[in-house]
Parts: C-alpha cells; sequence; structure tokens
C-alpha cells in the first residue's frame, strides 16, 4: 500500500500509522473468528 505523504503534516509518522492500522484489522479478524467459534460450541454443547 503507498501512501502519498506530500500533503500530510510532516510529524506523522505514517508507517506506524500503517502498521498500526494493519495490527488492529488482524485483532478484529481473530477477535471476529473467536466469537464465532465461541457460538458454535455454544450451539453444540448447549443447546
Amino acid at each position: 500500500m503507498s501512501i502519498d505523504t506530500s500533503e500530510g503534516h510532516e510529524a506523522m509518522d505514517y508507517k506506524e500509522h500503517v502498521r498500526t492500522y494493519d495490527g488492529f484489522i488482524k485483532v478484529t479478524i481473530w477477535g471476529t473468528a473467536a466469537v464465532i467459534v465461541l457460538l458454535i460450541l455454544m450451539a453444540v454443547f448447549l443447546v
């Protein structure tokens, strides 16, 4: 992913921003998958 930094603020650390965003997306995907697995296990064992 490329970011045009020519119009951004000079103090903005774009590499860190992208790294943080990627981490957020990964945690969101893993969290969603964990909730789906939990719901499936609850449906199997509690119903």
